[in-house]
């Protein structure tokens, strides 16, 4: 017996790589949930970290918190489709004068009055309003932390931005419709829900993209982005053997595929008369005339092949191990990807089980992102936030305005892009006046922590 729990014993330490149950719990938790919360890492040392990590990767196991449901309950944009938005909260007319900023004296108050002042002032702001208080919410309060840290990962790597024209109406569907069902299921499905989504098709130009000789207003021929981010980004990686043939290819198989009056908010539909009827070659693959099916055949050849296994490992690894991950995690997590035909969670199960993980070289290598920063010192403190407008502006301060980043590759996983000087004075601000409750709409008792709120801005704290 006692030779059975010295190699049990062995075992465990080999996973752990020399961290402690407490430094496990910490880092588990560190990467899987936006912050832990007083008592959080006992609870998970009590239950056990698979168990806890089995929940967390099966999400509709877990109960979801009564207290966020009624917080989001306010916010009605989520639930409506784009046709309802563009109806319930219009732009502005021509020649008005955009409205002023939200006054500061509502940065605290309750949701509802915040909707209110900008359904008189400007009613397409709204939309933006009510994603981005979902957003904290569901961060700060979510019993089910993974779904939502994936969720964020996911709507970076297919990057849409709000503020370009009819998305202001498409991305709440977007995230809604495309990106939340499939965080934690196949690969080629997420694909495909974002490629046919009328917020990627508007950001990236594919909605006015026809064949070479067609002529109509506004759409004058082939159109490259949406083809070259899809190899680029949303699968292959810059690496990943494709030539600027290929990205013309994937143009071509993707004509037609466009949206009904975007101002809108008009929905997906394929139009056969602006397709690119004659064949092309794909990765050395030929694909023949096929109308809408020759984009989906493009998306099944992307979804399988191995760069697109290796570049979306890798792009999980670097979120939640290490900026540079080990090759030979990437390499299991590839293997996972091609041998269950790209199973999210099983990808994800190979990379929390590995040793690689839990090696002593991950724990707190990595610097928190400004939503991370923000979110994980509010869940620390338990703060008792009743508006996340002043949460969300601070966020935005720090470098990483939400649903805003215009470039097709979304904020960054690397902990690089939010080292410098000027966004480590703004958080040491930020933890300053959390601590002193100079935050609207925030409120913590620092006499429960004693002296503990004044390290929120130092250097261990900006670490996962």
């Amino acid at each position: 017996m006692r030779r059975l729990a010295l190699v049990f014993c062995v075992q465990v330490a080999v996973l752990a790589g020399g961290l402690t149950p407490q430094q496990r719990a910490e880092h588990l938790l560190a990467r899987a949930t936006y912050g832990a919360r007083p008592g959080d890492a006992q609870e998970l040392q009590r239950i056990g970290w698979k168990k806890w990590l089995d929940q967390q990767l099966h999400p509709e196991r877990i109960p979801g918190n009564p207290v966020l449901q009624e917080r989001l309950r306010p916010l009605e944009s989520l639930t409506m489709q784009s046709t309802e938005l563009v109806k319930t909260y219009p732009q502005p007319k021509q020649g008005v004068l955009p409205p002023p900023p939200m006054p500061l004296r509502l940065a605290g108050a309750p949701v509802q009055q915040r909707r209110d002042y900008l359904l008189q002032a400007a009613p397409v702001r709204v939309v933006g309003h009510d994603l981005v208080e979902a957003k904290i919410d569901r961060a700060l309060l979510s019993t089910r932390q993974l779904e939502e840290v994936l969720a964020d990962f996911w709507f970076n790597h297919f990057n849409v931005f709000l503020d370009k024209g009819a998305d202001r109406y498409l991305v709440t569907s977007f995230e809604r419709d495309a990106i939340r069902p499939h965080v934690l299921g196949k690969f080629r499905d997420l694909l495909q829900a974002t490629a046919r989504h009328p917020a990627m098709l508007f950001y990236l130009d594919n909605w006015l993209s026809v064949a070479p000789g067609t002529n109509l207003p506004q759409r004058r021929g082939l159109n490259e982005n949406y083809a070259r981010e899809l190899l680029e980004l949303h699968t292959l990686g810059v690496d990943g053997g494709y030539t600027q043939q290929d990205v013309i290819e994937v143009a071509r198989c993707f004509t037609g595929w466009t949206i009904r009056n975007p101002r809108e908010g008009g929905a997906y539909f394929f139009a056969e008369r602006l397709h690119d009827r004659d064949a092309k070659t794909v990765l050395g693959v030929r694909i023949t005339a096929g109308g809408e099916e020759d984009g989906l055949k493009v998306l099944d050849l992307l979804a399988r092949h191995p760069s697109t296994a290796r570049f979306i490992s890798r792009k999980l690894a670097q979120r939640f191990v290490s900026d540079d991950p080990p090759k030979s995690l990437v390499e299991k997590m590839a293997a996972e990807f091609r041998k269950t035909d790209g199973d999210i969670r099983q990808v994800l199960r190979v990379m929390f089980y590995s040793k690689e993980f839990w090696s002593a070289d991950a724990y707190r290598a990595k610097v928190k992102s400004p939503l991370e920063f923000v979110m994980s010192a509010a869940r620390s403190t338990e703060a008792d936030v009743t508006s996340g407008f002043a949460l969300a502006q601070t966020v935005a301060r720090l470098g990483q305005p939400l649903y805003r980043e215009p470039a097709p590759t979304g904020y960054s996983n690397e902990s690089q892009r939010w080292l410098n000087a000027s966004a480590l004075v703004e958080r040491m601000n930020f933890a300053t006046a959390l601590t002193a409750n100079r935050l609207p709409g925030v409120r913590i008792d620092p006499a429960k922590y004693g002296n503990a709120g004044l390290r929120l801005g130092g250097p261990e704290f900006q670490k996962r």
